[in-house]
């Protein structure tokens, strides 16, 4: 299906008829006419010009596209519009920024954990989603958490450091 917003792309192919949205975004209210169908990826980057949550496979198979869904790690390629009113989206953006990151995205700059950076944000977000749950993990909790996102690079030693190393309480 394809796809228009501040982009330019095309969103001409309908499945389901427009519908009205009210979506909150990094606790900010966006009204959207859309067609109910559509994957919030396409709006977060497209209408919204929020680029942390990547494409990568489409198919809620690699992780690049995880956000937070009231809290909860969604993969956003595959979470239709419909099912988000009412919702709270929280996206990389808003965990911090390039000036004033948060612990967790610290942590991931300062283990090097990024590679090509692909798959970061989703990494990110899945992890925080941990830690806002279970502040201390073990080693097998991170593990098990972090198995759905997938980096190709195969930074995934530095990425359980990073998230081991946020975990650790303040000095």
């Amino acid at each position: 299906m394809a796809v228009s917003g501040k982009g330019g792309t095309l969103r001409s192919q309908r499945k389901y008829p427009a519908m009205t949205v009210t979506l909150s975004v990094n606790g900010r209210q966006h009204r959207l006419d859309v067609d109910a169908s559509t994957p919030l990826l396409y709006i977060l980057r497209e209408d919204l010009g929020l680029n942390g949550p990547k494409y990568g496979c489409g198919l809620g198979q690699c992780g690049a596209c995880t956000v937070h869904v009231d809290g909860e790690p969604a993969f956003a390629c595959l979470t239709p519009l419909a099912a988000l009113e009412g919702r709270a989206v929280r996206t990389v953006e808003g965990l911090g920024s390039a000036d004033r990151m948060n612990k967790l995205q610290q942590a991931f700059v300062d283990e090097q954990a990024a590679q090509c950076g692909y798959c970061i944000a989703g990494m990110i977000m899945r992890a925080q989603a941990l830690l806002d749950r279970t502040p201390s993990p073990t080693d097998a909790e991170i593990r098990a958490h972090m198995q759905p996102n997938l980096c190709r690079c195969g930074t995934h030693m530095r990425i359980l450091r990073a998230i081991r190393r946020a975990a650790e309480p303040a000095k």
